[in-house]
């Protein structure tokens, strides 16, 4: 299989009900972009119309060099000659088939190319002990493992998860988006990866697309996306930094690590991590607090030097975005406007950031 050269580019138009969606985007040909934004915002609808699934869409769909969907000239390749790996909310198997019978349906229709880790993906999924059950005996967590694996078997050339972890319990959701994470490294196809859990997107997207009313708010990576003072107030509750480090010490004491990045060290609950290892870590908008001096009794674990560099209204009267500088770091913070007039703050100002460790990473 050849990558291809360029990414996927898509300017769509179609109405369902209520929902007018008018999207123009261009992804990355490498890594996973994610599709975020409130309910009802589109993103289902986009991901199926970018398939082929909804064929009175109007516009234009390529990947790579490949031309998909063109209104002007009548093209419309279906979806099944698009050589995609679709993964629903639902997982749609074969439900009297045993796994390994669901696994290899993809993998021998695509011929059984070389290049792929048939093994590899299986023991990466934790599927090894369960490839004589029928997937009818799974629990929902095994069985969006199975639809997954399966998806990566037949050799696509672009993946579409569509909220594949929404309908798993806690557990199910933290072990498989693990799976995912380090899947991520040796992924060779691009991914689009629909979700409504910031959380799940931060760890997992190189590139961020934001939906808001069937329209594109903004698109790019998550460190410049959700750190943007113009999002609406739709999209408020994502709003946040998110820092890029290694872990550079453990507490198993206090079970803690701490996350070295631009702009110092980070202090965040410890969950099994390695010393050099890589995180990314999450830090919302209104869990930071910001001080003129840095203080010594305080129960918040973190605290960063910045500089402020705009403040901006986030859409409620009371409240104010203030977008921070902490040495090539970008952080945000949502505080009142009372407590920005009251600590006489203005763009250029040295400030503190404090976040509490218990909001990061728990």
């Amino acid at each position: 299989m050849t990558e291809a050269a360029h990414g996927l580019d898509a300017k769509l138009a179609l109405r369902r009900g209520a929902l007018v969606l008018d999207v123009d985007i261009a992804l990355p040909a490498r890594g996973i972009t994610a599709l975020f934004g409130p309910s009802g915002a589109g993103k289902s609808t986009c991901l199926r119309a970018i398939a082929g699934l909804e064929r009175d869409g109007v516009g234009r769909v390529s990947f790579g060099h490949d031309v998909w969907q063109d209104s002007s000239r009548r093209i419309f390749v279906p979806p099944h000659r698009r050589r995609l790996g679709y993964v629903f909310q639902e997982p749609s198997l074969f439900i009297h088939h045993s796994v390994a019978g669901n696994l290899d349906y993809g993998y021998r229709r695509a011929r059984r190319p070389a290049h792929l880790d048939r093994e590899g993906m299986i023991d990466r999924f934790g599927l090894r002990a369960l490839l004589d059950r029928r997937v009818g005996t799974l629990s929902g967590g095994e069985r969006q493992r199975v639809s997954m694996v399966r998806a990566l078997l037949s050799d696509p050339a672009l993946l579409l998860f569509d909220e594949p972890l929404s309908a798993l319990d806690t557990t199910a959701r933290a072990d498989l988006l693990g799976c995912l994470e380090r899947l991520h490294g040796t992924l060779r196809v691009p991914m689009i990866y629909v979700s409504h859990n910031i959380d799940e997107v931060v760890r997992l997207a190189d590139h961020i697309v934001l939906l808001d009313d069937g329209h594109v708010v903004a698109q790019g990576s998550p460190q410049d996306t959700l750190t943007r003072l113009d999002l609406p107030p739709a999209l408020g509750e994502a709003l946040g930094s998110v820092v890029e480090g290694a872990v550079s010490g453990i507490d198993t004491h206090d079970q803690l690590i701490e996350l070295a990045f631009a702009g110092g060290t980070l202090s965040l609950p410890y969950h099994g991590e390695t010393i050099g290892q890589s995180m990314r870590c999450r830090i919302a908008a209104r869990d930071v607090v910001l001080t003129r001096e840095r203080q010594v009794s305080t129960s918040a674990l973190n605290q960063v030097a910045c500089r402020i560099v705009a403040m901006a209204d986030a859409g409620v009267s009371s409240q104010c975005l203030v977008q921070l500088d902490a040495s090539g770091a970008a952080l945000l913070a949502r505080i009142t406007r009372r407590s920005w007039h009251a600590l006489g703050l203005s763009a250029g100002d040295e400030v503190w950031a404090q976040v509490k460790a218990v909001a990061l990473g728990a």
